[in-house]
């Protein structure tokens, strides 16, 4: 709600109510209050490419994995509905009605994510990948106890200024969708609402990118932080482990 309601006051305001800082900081935001909700109950699983990775890797049963991936398609699709209803009477104004993918009063990247006009499908898919090899690096680091970890309660705000991070310095070629569940639920909730199959075409059918670039990417990020640091970390020493609380996992 918080990244895609940023997003409709940008584009629908014409620029007089935010700019990109405005998106960045509405999705940083966004992910921050997520993790506080959800750290403790789930481990906070805002992202289907991450959840999916952790089963790759045995960190979460298999049998988890239905029930994750259809809690972020439900909040997902109805944040765009939410923010559909409250822009309802400022999208009508701004499109006269007329709900397009593109031109120049598109508005369905207002809930999904397309490639810039100059950007190919791979430059786009390699944009995508990379900026989820930085989303994983970071969540790995802030949460490594065997190396510098980030404080205990300071990690969700870390995680959503992470977020902010690659949407400052990684946005312009594609929206940096860097999660699947962020992307399609709202594309599947335009088709639905008014602006038609053209959502699924546009961009050389782009929207399969957004689901594929970010689970190689997290896979990705996996793999640099286990050859670079994780292989190279001193284990934490037995007294640290029974000094304290039972520790709480979270991805």
């Amino acid at each position: 709600v918080f990244g895609l309601s940023s997003v409709a006051q940008v584009v629908l305001g014409k620029g007089d109510f935010g700019q990109h800082l405005s998106i960045n900081l509405g999705f940083g935001i966004g992910v921050t209050l997520g993790i506080h909700a959800a750290g403790g109950i789930s481990g906070a699983h805002l992202n289907a490419a991450i959840t999916l990775t952790h089963c790759i890797l045995g960190n979460l049963p298999w049998r988890k994995l239905p029930a994750y991936l259809i809690g972020q398609f439900l909040g997902s699709f109805t944040a765009a509905a939410t923010v559909f209803g409250i822009y309802y009477d400022a999208l009508y104004d701004y499109t006269k009605g007329n709900f397009t993918v593109t031109g120049p009063t598109a508005t369905a990247s207002i809930f999904s994510t397309y490639p810039a006009p100059y950007v190919s499908l791979l430059g786009g898919f390699f944009t995508e990948f990379t900026a989820t090899v930085m989303l994983l690096l970071g969540i790995l680091i802030i949460h490594d106890e065997k190396n510098n970890a980030a404080l205990k309660g300071t990690q969700a705000l870390l995680t959503g200024i992470l977020v902010l991070g690659i949407g400052l310095g990684m946005g312009l070629n594609t929206g940096y969708a860097i999660n699947p569940s962020r992307d399609l639920p709202p594309r599947v909730f335009t088709a639905i609402a008014g602006w038609g199959m053209d959502v699924f075409r546009a961009g050389h059918h782009w929207w399969w990118v957004p689901l594929t670039a970010p689970i190689l990417g997290s896979l990705a990020g996996v793999l640099i932080h286990k050859l670079f640091i994780d292989f190279h970390n001193q284990p934490v020493p037995k007294s640290e482990n029974e000094k304290g609380q039972p520790a709480v996992e979270t991805s």
